[in-house]
This record gives structure tokens, sequence and C-alpha cells, in this order.
């Protein structure tokens, strides 16, 4: 087996906790989140611009193939082994379900937002066009 890198494992430990404590990934102590899933503009410590941010439906997708698909394998093994009324599913599978798909969404965000800014993430081939975008965002570009 080959050796871990103690750099990257810090880096790793450091997306991880900075993602579960939702913890501005460049100073690790403001709040990443002014909302349960809504992002700050900017980290109230450090300043960090949360524009670079767009984990879009990474979250949902993880959260989805962490839980979903292993709950509902569990609720169909339930069904045909011990073939319940509907009202067991209801109070359980749904439950399950629902609860066990919503709840990691915040942690999954975080997570995504701070690996985006740790290894500097972003859209293959794009490069050019963040730059100009950054530009005329931040008033550099000539005016035509």
């Amino acid at each position: 087996m080959a050796d871990i890198d103690p750099k990257q494992a810090s880096k790793g430990r450091w997306i991880f906790q900075c993602g579960l404590k939702g913890l501005c990934p460049r100073c690790g102590k403001g709040p990443m989140f002014r909302r349960w899933l809504k992002l700050q503009d900017h980290c109230p410590s450090c300043g960090l611009d949360y524009g670079f941010a767009a984990p879009d439906d990474g979250p949902a997708f993880f959260s989805l193939c962490i839980v979903a698909f292993p709950l509902t394998f569990f609720a169909v093994w339930l069904q045909v082994r011990f073939e319940p009324p509907l009202w067991v599913h209801l109070v359980t599978s749904f439950p399950l379900l629902g609860l066990g798909c919503v709840l990691p969404l915040h942690y999954i965000k975080g997570w995504l937002v701070a690996s985006q800014y740790v290894n500097k993430a972003q859209e293959a081939g794009t490069e050019k066009l963040w730059a100009d975008l950054n530009s005329r965002h931040s008033g550099d570009a000539e005016k035509p």
C-alpha cells in the first residue's frame, strides 16, 4: 500500500473539519452558512468571498447515494421478508428516507464548498472565462 502524504492528509482533515462544522475554509473561524443551506456572501472573520462556491446538485446526489439507496433496499427487504401493512412503511421507511436524505445536506454542502476552496476547483477549460468575469466584476476590465 502506498504511503499517505502528510500534507495531503492534513488537507483532507481540514476540508472535513470545516465542512462538518460549517466553518470558513480559509480561516476556520467564521460561519460558512447564513441559514441552513444558504451560504454567506463573505466570511465575517476573514472576508473570503463565497462567489467561487458552486456545489449545485452535489449535496443532493451524495445524500441520495449514501442514504437513500441503502434505505430503499432496506424498505424493499422489509416488504419482501415480512410483508407488513402499509402503515409500517409510513412509520418507518418514509420518515427514515426523508430525514436520512435531508439532514446530511448541510454537512455535505459544507464539505463540498470547503473542498472546492482548498483544491481551487473549477470546471475544466474555464480559467479564461472566470478571469474575464472576475475582472469585470471588480471593475478592472476596460470599458468598450
